[in-house]
């Protein structure tokens, strides 16, 4: 049973959890569980039956493909007061977990059972609405997503990720080109090329693991170019 503490971090998360006298606050404190999951642990692997459904309270998951060739793609990252649609889907029809799930920062998550979640589905109109908006969210960033791999060029679309990720003064990311090509879906190889290019051109300068914007605006206009 959760702790009067964990129940208001719960309430903080989901309004909807904030008055205790509610059934489904009452059930959630009851049935659902707080668990700490270590930076670097595998959530759930490709092929992994979903036993449970998590809402995480902090920390950072995120959930990718491997390709037969090795190649990844990130799908989306989810935190604070989020979940996997991956994981509601499966949770919902039985079906085996798609992809693979790792925390990137130590995450706290409250854990209902299948058996559960399905039920407050049917029974609680609040908690079908939470999952229901949690899907219909995450699916149009998906969906952004294949829009991005398959209608925009690479370059355009490394220009606009380094934009949004390089930070400070100068602006500056620590990526290999292998974990840049891991975001976007493609391979490394092309992202070195493409960065090879960028540097010639006076955009970046990158040395091994760090890149630093040196041209926002000439940057900011090839990921204008269609």
């Amino acid at each position: 049973m959760l702790q009067p503490n964990e129940m208001r971090l719960a309430g903080d998360l989901l309004d909807f959890l904030r008055d205790p006298s509610t059934a489904i606050a009452r059930d959630f404190a009851t049935q659902a569980t707080l668990m700490r999951i270590a930076s670097g642990a595998t959530v759930f692997a490709e092929g992994d039956e979903c036993s449970f459904f998590a809402i995480l309270a902090d920390g950072q998951i995120r959930v990718f493909k491997i390709g037969e060739t090795g190649r990844e793609i990130t799908l989306y990252r989810f935190g604070r007061g989020e979940s996997c649609i991956l994981t509601t889907s499966c949770v919902l029809s039985n079906h085996q977990f798609p992809a693979i799930a790792v925390v990137e920062r130590e995450a706290t998550a409250f854990l209902v059972g299948q058996a559960i979640f399905r039920d407050w589905i049917e029974r609680y109109s609040a908690w079908r609405d939470y999952v229901f908006q949690l899907l219909s969210r995450r699916l149009a960033s998906v969906m952004a997503i294949i829009d991005e791999i398959a209608f925009r060029r690479v370059d355009v679309r490394l220009a606009v990720f380094l934009l949004r990720q390089a930070v400070g003064d100068p602006p500056t990311l620590n990526l290999t080109h292998q974990q840049i090509a891991a975001e976007l879906g493609t391979s490394r190889e092309v992202v070195s090329r493409i960065l090879s290019d960028f540097s010639e051109e006076g955009l970046i300068s990158s040395s091994r693991g760090q890149i630093t914007v040196c041209d926002r605006m000439r940057l900011y206009q090839r990921s204008e170019v269609r």
